[in-house]
């Protein structure tokens, strides 16, 4: 083929439909890993060895997937395998195609390991969250006085809040697959990267903390540091937190009324639900909370801030755009800029604040008031 017909209009055309066909089928990627959670394929490859390839005849027999469907399950993993999630290779003696874990799949996707975000994908990939963005056009064009602030309630009635508190499932998936990711994230923070957040601390308390295990994690590297755990009654309640640990401290309210004092404040994965004005209100009342910065008082944020594609690689990007409309299709809140996140803070009084990037696409924001 010369250099010209690569180039022509048709081949354009036709790397045009590949662009289209690419995005159109890209929810095959989502689905094929909550599948392969679902049947435990991490977990099967792990208590296999891991890094020893399983046979997918085998795998199949272990998974319960009959013989006619042991075809079927290879494409499922061939997918997986490009997605980075398993190594492939040829079992010696039949040459049958065998798997194996991967680093990604061996940290986050084998159930007994602390990082593991198995939950967390049952949640977001739950037709829940999924079926709303269905909704997301019609959201967008009802012009209507009493239209819903989210795809999200459109479709439901109410929010996933509002659900959770009604149904005590949806409450279930919601904390836990919180507290999935909140494993990963504890860790890192923990650690040598991130232990100089939290130096000299003499109280914390966790907004929105869930069910609680990163308190717990993080009383149990701080234990001269006293933590509570504040979230909605019905989150308190379905915590069992008293059974967990007795250093940890859960208080039930409502962080838009008032926030219990200490000398810090943690807002994990919690600002980006909420809209701007919202976002002030919650921040005031951490303001209330804490003591000025000169007697060591800050909110302590963990979120996303928006990169420029000139600071990021393209799936750190890719990501961040991606979460960004997949918050449409949940709550009112959104990713934001730095200068966005500068704002809500000069509106809610604190006076400064620094950026750390820390893991992946997320960064610890330190917020502070003179």
């Amino acid at each position: 083929m010369s250099s010209s017909s690569s180039s022509s209009p048709d081949a354009e055309l036709w790397r045009a439909h590949t662009r289209v066909w690419n995005v159109l089928f890209s929810y095959a990627k989502s689905m094929a890993l909550k599948c392969a959670v679902e049947l435990g394929v991490a977990d099967v490859l792990h208590a296999h060895g891991g890094g020893h390839p399983m046979a997918l005849s085998v795998l199949a027999a272990q998974l319960s997937v009959p013989p006619s469907r042991t075809a079927a399950l290879g494409r499922v993993m061939r997918l997986l395998v490009h997605s980075g999630f398993f190594t492939r290779t040829t079992a010696s003696a039949e040459e049958e195609e065998a798997y194996a874990l991967t680093p990604i799949s061996t940290a986050l996707l084998v159930k007994e390991k602390p990082e593991c975000l198995n939950k967390l994908v049952h949640l977001e990939l739950h037709p829940i969250l999924s079926s709303p963005m269905h909704y997301l056009s019609q959201w967008l064009t009802d012009a209507t006085a009493a239209a819903a602030p989210t795809s999200f309630e459109k479709f439901h009635g109410e929010s996933i809040f509002g659900l959770a508190a009604k149904n005590a499932e949806i409450n279930r998936l919601f904390n836990e697959g919180m507290a999935a990711d909140a494993g990963a994230v504890a860790k890192v923070l923990v650690g040598d990267r991130g232990r100089h957040f939290f130096h000299g601390l003499r109280s914390l308390v966790d907004v929105g903390g869930g069910i609680g295990d990163f308190t717990v994690a993080i009383s149990k590297a701080f234990p001269q540091m006293k933590c509570v755990v504040f979230d909605l009654p019905h989150v308190v309640a379905a915590s069992e937190l008293g059974t967990k640990v007795t250093t940890v401290e859960a208080v039930a309210g409502d962080m838009f009324e008032s926030i219990p004092p200490a000398q810090a404040v943690l807002l994990k994965w919690i600002l980006h639900d909420w809209n701007d004005e919202d976002c002030v209100r919650i921040l005031r009342n951490c303001k209330k909370a804490i003591p000025p910065r000169d007697q060591g008082g800050k909110a302590l944020i963990i979120d996303i801030v928006m990169k420029s594609e000139d600071g990021s690689s393209e799936e750190e990007m890719e990501t961040q755009l991606l979460f960004d409309v997949h918050m449409l299709g949940v709550e009112e809140g959104k990713q934001r800029t730095e200068s966005e996140w500068a704002s809500i803070f000069m509106a809610a009084g604190f006076t400064d604040y620094n950026i750390t990037p820390i893991f992946g696409i997320r960064s610890v924001i330190q917020a502070f008031y003179i």
